[in-house]
């Protein structure tokens, strides 16, 4: 059984940083593609960053020069670093494990999800 557990979320001040990370189980993780996504309030749920199993990462313009994903298959964890972040950054962020097809990152499994607050 797949089990994606994402943690590190929390309140923040514009201009600071945040770091979360996503624990996987139940997958081969070193063979997976990994995505972070988030709802933010209003809008539909979107696609801020993947990372393949190779390491290769690409982003959301959004979040260019702002956030890095990394990941660490020995602890079968991606990591979304976030920093300069905006109260517009607010959501609720999610992980889950993929595949590239057609160049497009299509999810698998989802996370529960770790809230993101930037607010003075």
């Amino acid at each position: 059984q797949v089990q994606l557990v994402e943690s590190g979320g929390g309140l923040v001040q514009p201009g600071g940083s945040l770091r979360l990370s996503c624990a996987a189980s139940g997958i081969i993780f070193s063979t997976y593609a990994m995505g972070w996504y988030r709802q933010v309030p209003g809008k539909q749920r979107e696609l801020v960053g993947t990372i393949a199993s190779g390491g290769s990462t690409n982003y959301a313009e959004f979040v260019k020069g702002r956030f890095t994903i990394s990941r660490d298959n020995a602890k079968n964890t991606v990591y979304l670093q976030m920093n300069s972040l905006k109260p517009e950054d607010t959501g609720v962020y999610y992980c889950n494990n993929g595949f590239y097809y057609s160049g497009n990152y299509i999810p698998v499994s989802w996370g529960q999800g770790t809230q993101v607050t930037v607010s003075s």
